[in-house]
């Protein structure tokens, strides 16, 4: 919002009113509210959640330390959505497709959460929301999310126009009758299903590709098969990054590290001259995605400061939830989501040891009449807790994965 007052205070020869038009300087500034938000009102909105009795209820599952998170606050996850959501309009352009559909995003994955939440702490039913329903919640902003994508006027990838020969076109431009002429690329802005594939040379992906079958027709109905990815993309990543909330500051640390690579990918997408000095997709406007996620990352630290071990307050379903489809959407929107499998490979893990757990018992009790599992306990954090590492061992480490996964992520522009 405020950036509309400052636009005008500008035009009126305010002084020092311009530099909210630079993205750095909003970033910085959404970072800091966040991080105030987060860590001054954070402590007043738990100790409300304690006064209100408003526990985590820990099923006795035999793990060390289990005992004393009892009672612990949980729906921490509204101290984070307010953290991301005030300085994004504070601080965002309310006019951009990409800033609006994270606000969606944000507010849709929230209360789908909250409801779950509610559910386990007011009605003490352990269970909580069905899965169904989350399904069906993550289903439904998958198909808004596609369509918008999709449909949107302003959701455009500017691509160089090529020669038979296949090198570029190329222009003559004179900005100003004093300056000299300059060769520029000839560019166009073209409605795309494309995105970016690693290790890959020509590193681009199209949708069309996958029902290639239908010859002309596969470019026609290349949104439908857009839609159904990220379908599949929000309900996994959201999941797994569900799954993955189950130590002290383990979801919150992790979703730091990916809200990060991920603004550094969206700043290099949405700047012409690095998008075309990486030879990555250029996509207009998604610059402004790097104030969202400035506000994400404070809200992430800042909520480090009371989830780190010994947690004073949970996130419960109302932040993981809302943080994995976050980051599914953020990378969908900026053509990255290819590189979930490497950037996401804790949320990632942390499922396939579920699956993997579920499915061998299943196997192993149908073929032998008695279960078997393969790790000690699913999800894979359990495991090692069975194992015996201290619980700040196991999380910090995870970190430390975490960190290497975000490396390779971004080393993947340049290795094809």
């Amino acid at each position: 919002m405020l950036i509309y007052l400052f636009a005008y205070l500008d035009e009126l020869g305010f002084p020092g009113a311009g530099v909210f038009q630079y993205i750095s300087f909003r970033s910085a500034s959404a970072v800091i509210t966040s991080l105030i938000i987060s860590m001054l009102f954070g402590k007043r909105i738990i100790n409300v959640l304690r006064r209100k009795q408003i526990g985590e209820v820990i099923r006795n599952l035999g793990l060390e330390g289990q005992a004393s998170k009892q009672g612990t606050p949980t729906m921490g996850g509204i101290i984070i959505l307010a953290s991301i959501l005030i300085p994004t309009l504070l601080f965002g352009d309310l006019e951009n497709t990409y800033v609006l559909l994270m606000i969606l995003t944000t507010v849709w994955l929230g209360l789908v959460g909250f409801v779950d939440d509610y559910i386990k702490v007011f009605k003490k039913n352990k269970k909580g929301l069905t899965g169904k329903f989350k399904i069906m919640g993550q289903v439904l902003l998958g198909i808004l999310v596609g369509l918008t994508l999709y449909l949107d006027k302003d959701v455009i990838v500017r691509e160089k126009v090529l020669l038979e020969n296949g090198k570029p076109s190329m222009e003559i431009v004179q900005e100003e009758p004093e300056e000299e002429p300059v060769n520029r690329f000839v560019t166009r802005d073209v409605k795309s299903t494309k995105t970016t594939i690693p290790f890959v040379k020509n590193n681009e992906f199209d949708y069309a590709y996958i029902i290639g079958f239908l010859g002309e027709k596969a470019e026609k109905w290349a949104w439908l098969v857009l839609i159904i990815a990220v379908i599949l993309i929000i309900t996994a990543v959201s999941n797994g990054a569900n799954m993955t909330d189950g130590l002290d500051g383990l979801a919150t640390g992790t979703s730091a590290i990916m809200g990060t690579t991920l603004g550094v990918l969206a700043y290099l997408s949405g700047n012409i001259l690095y998008a075309d000095y990486l030879n990555i997709m250029y996509i207009p406007y998604t610059g402004e995605l790097v104030i969202y996620m400035s506000a994400f990352i404070g809200a992430m630290v800042g909520f480090l400061w009371y989830n780190s071990y010994p947690a004073q307050v949970f996130m419960g379903d109302t932040g993981s939830l809302s943080i994995g489809g976050i980051i599914a959407v953020f990378a969908i929107v900026i053509r990255k989501e290819l590189l979930i499998p490497i950037l996401c490979g804790i949320f990632l893990m942390e499922s396939l040891s579920v699956l993997m757990q579920v499915s061998y018992f299943k196997y192993t009790r149908k073929r032998f009449g008695e279960g078997r599992r393969i790790f000690k306990m699913a999800p894979l954090h359990h495991h090692y807790q069975m194992k015996g590492y201290p619980e700040p061992k196991i999380v910090t480490r995870f970190w430390i994965v975490g960190i290497l996964l975000a490396v390779i992520t971004i080393v993947t522009l340049k290795i094809r």
